[in-house]
């Protein structure tokens, strides 16, 4: 439940909140309980509607932390820095996503859960799970493709210097 709830609105202490939310309105519900899932489902529900009602609250009042560390700082390759500066970027990649397409994307690709699990948690089609992941992707891999291969960024042609039969680098007019 706290991997979900961390995972979902990303921060602990937002975390703990809905966590602690969750159960509450778990204990508080109990006697509603109609056995037609597993208990585990029912709570990760709660977990989940939790969460995302604090990230609705948030966006109401939206703040943005200061970065731990410089945007463009120099890393080497598999050192820790690196690695905390991709988590970062990923974060931020997430967080421009919309909800409806964050929340199963965490939870399939992230979370480890199936897209039926994913949709009985959502409260949504198995398809719809597919679709809004598809699209998240898609957008996840526009923002995050330079992580994969920087040096393409540079080496890349524009449609313009294809146009003028350019290469890139090769300076303008020659």
């Amino acid at each position: 439940m706290w991997a979900v709830a961390l995972r979902t609105v990303r921060d602990p202490e937002e975390a703990a909140d809905a966590l602690q939310d969750a159960f509450i309105s778990a204990f508080r519900a109990a006697d509603k309980f109609r056995a037609e899932s597993q208990v585990t489902t029912w709570l990760h529900r709660i977990v989940v509607n939790a969460c995302l009602d604090r990230i609705r609250r948030r966006q109401a009042r939206p703040t943005v932390p200061l970065p731990e560390t410089g945007f463009n700082e120099p890393a080497t390759p598999r050192d820790s820095m690196a690695e905390r500066e991709t988590s970062l970027l990923v974060r931020e990649a997430l967080d421009q996503l919309p909800e409806e397409q964050r929340a199963p994307i965490v939870l399939v690709d992230v979370e480890g859960y199936s897209v039926a699990e994913t949709a009985k948690l959502l409260g949504i089609a198995e398809g719809t799970v597919k679709s809004r992941c598809a699209r998240g992707r898609g957008k996840l891999a526009k923002v995050l493709g330079h992580l994969r291969n920087p040096d393409a960024i540079a080496n890349v042609p524009t449609h313009e210097s294809k146009r003028a039969g350019r290469q890139p680098g090769s300076g303008e007019g020659r």
